[in-house]
């Protein structure tokens, strides 16, 4: 129980205990383990519209197992929406969110901790906060977004970001494009894709630090309502057996995380948040390990984009108890599911229900061997690059062609709606990592529009910034040492070839290296003057191979 709360005949806790009493709290209710709804509510975000009615079931659970709820709020900023110059912000709210959430949790001396969350950073964020603050602590997501069905065809959120390249190109009218703009991303929910926020969700699941299910069912499921209130009921339970997060959040259970999310084709910014939480967890997770766990299983399942299959298609496939129960011959299975109270081999062992095999592949018939993604090295990125190499069209795992530079988002943006985008060219984009942009701002839209164009089995597109969960085609992303660092990138020049092979998990700029650095000695750096948490940001943060940690470097 906190410091704060105590003997009622001692004077040091009258403050505290009046100034609860002020919020409508009792004494025996200040006795009791307080426990701190975290939520990340609002009603400018589809992923978390309807947290306010869960948070009020997690509520109920709380005070029927004996404990007293109290809530407060975070940030939870779209990716989707925040784009352009909002897309700056966005990274730096995961850290941001985390520190908030120390600074409350520390200062009100709460006893365990319930977050709900839903999309890109927030899930990160919160995760970072649970490890460093080391209280009692489980998870719930609100649920996906129900899929927007047209003639016979299922579209979800990414979709909408193809559509605008397939109506620059001319494949779709503006009458189709309007009746998709207001009608695709059609309920509340998490955008039903296996983009950051559903693979930072279901990760969640993988580790028992939420219930399954809770990030691949549908928000408006009736079930939602049963997870919140076993989530309450199940932390005041972790809080009376002095569980804290580290003692079952814990390399193992990563590792597990990890090699799930490989399994099933997650989002490649899934390593930069894993690798800041290992860091808030203070254990090691340095990219060559993340590649060396990721790449331990063969992938048995793909969505949306990089399948047909949207989340509630895996819901109904299986869900990730399928996937669990499918990959646990390379799990940990004495792990810890602290939200079920059991080890992860008597849950897989529990899960019953058929599996649908065209979605989630059986482990003697996966869709690739080796994991999802590629971890990359060479003269252009001698610290590592990453790529979702499941979401690459074979064809292109071996790319050769000339470099056309820009040096933001939006330059490569105009250049792709006003110009034509020559076969076999790379695309460069650079001073987007996390000092450069600041931010590390995700080139979701390029890249859909590439695929919208028809070009992603054609041209390659590398950044020092990072994709969109969601993004498809041969996107070279997180390049480091970033250009804003003087690294490699800040040399490349129209024209200059470049060449990446997903084979050999390499990237190589061909200009010799002592013509680099020549040019590197003269580079001179875009004029980006930023004030307020940008610039902290920029001065504080480190290297995406890092995590791009701010807080917990």
């Amino acid at each position: 129980m906190s410091s704060k709360r105590g003997d009622i005949n001692n004077i040091t806790e009258a403050y505290y205990s009046g100034l609860m009493s002020s919020c409508g709290f009792r004494r025996k209710d200040i006795d009791k383990p307080i426990i701190g709804i975290v939520n990340s509510w609002t009603d400018v975000n589809p992923g978390h519209e309807p947290l306010a009615k869960l948070a009020g079931h997690v509520r109920e659970g709380v005070w029927a197992n004996g404990g007293t709820p109290v809530e407060f709020n975070v940030p939870a900023p779209c990716d989707g929406m925040a784009q352009g110059i909002g897309m700056h912000y966005i990274l730096v709210q995961r850290d941001l969110i985390a520190a908030s959430i120390e600074s409350m949790v520390k200062a009100h001396g709460f006893d365990g901790l319930v977050f709900l969350c839903s999309c890109d950073k927030i899930v990160p964020g919160m995760l970072m906060a649970a490890a460093h603050i080391d209280l009692p602590a489980l998870f719930l997501t609100a649920g996906a977004m129900q899929p927007y069905k047209e003639q016979g065809q299922v579209y979800v959120t990414c979709d909408l970001k193809e559509a605008m390249g397939k109506h620059r190109v001319g494949d779709i009218d503006d009458a189709t494009m309007e009746r998709w703009i207001t009608g695709m991303c059609s309920s509340s929910g998490t955008c039903s894709m296996f983009g950051t926020a559903n693979t930072m969700g279901s990760f969640l699941e993988s580790t028992g630090i939420a219930p399954l299910r809770s990030s691949t069912m549908l928000f408006s499921s009736s079930a939602k309502v049963w997870q919140a209130r076993g989530v309450g009921e199940r932390i005041v339970d972790l809080v009376k057996e002095k569980k804290n997060f580290r003692s079952y959040f814990t390399d193992d259970a990563l590792q597990n995380g990890i090699k799930y999310i490989s399994a099933t084709g997650g989002s490649t910014n899934a390593i930069l948040h894993l690798i800041a939480v290992a860091k808030a967890l203070e254990t090691s997770l340095p990219l060559h390990k993340f590649d060396e766990v990721q790449a331990s299983v063969p992938v048995i399942a793909k969505f949306k984009p990089s399948s047909q299959y949207n989340i509630n298609d895996y819901d109904e496939a299986g869900g990730v108890a399928a996937v669990l129960k499918t990959i646990q011959g390379f799990l940990n299975l004495a792990t810890d599911m602290a939200f079920y109270g059991t080890t992860l081999k008597e849950v897989v062992d529990s899960v019953q229900g058929p599996v649908n095999r065209e979605i989630i592949r059986d482990i003697s018939d996966p869709l690739a061997e080796g994991g999802c993604f590629s971890i990359i090295f060479g003269n252009l990125a001698p610290l590592g690059a990453v790529v979702k190499k499941t979401g690459v069209d074979p064809k292109m795992y071996h790319h050769r062609g000339p470099a056309v530079v820009f040096n933001s988002e939006e330059d490569v943006r105009d250049f792709m709606l006003t110009k034509p985008v020559e076969p076999g060219s790379v695309l460069v984009i650079k001073y987007e990592g996390p000092k450069g942009g600041p931010g590390m701002r995700e080139m979701s839209i390029p890249a859909a529009m590439l695929v919208g164009m028809g070009l992603h089995t054609s041209v390659a597109m590398i950044t020092d910034g990072r994709y969109s969960g969601a993004s498809k085609g041969p996107c070279v992303g997180h390049i480091a040492p970033e250009a804003w660092d003087n690294g490699p990138i800040a040399a490349v020049e129209d024209g200059d070839i470049i060449e990446i092979d997903l084979n050999t998990n390499s990237i190589t700029l061909h200009v010799p290296e002592q013509e680099i650095a020549e040019r590197l000695k003269k580079v001179i750096k875009p004029q980006r003057e930023v004030k307020g948490s940008l610039q902290a940001y920029r001065q504080g943060v480190a290297g995406s191979e890092e995590g791009a940690a701010w807080l917990f470097r």
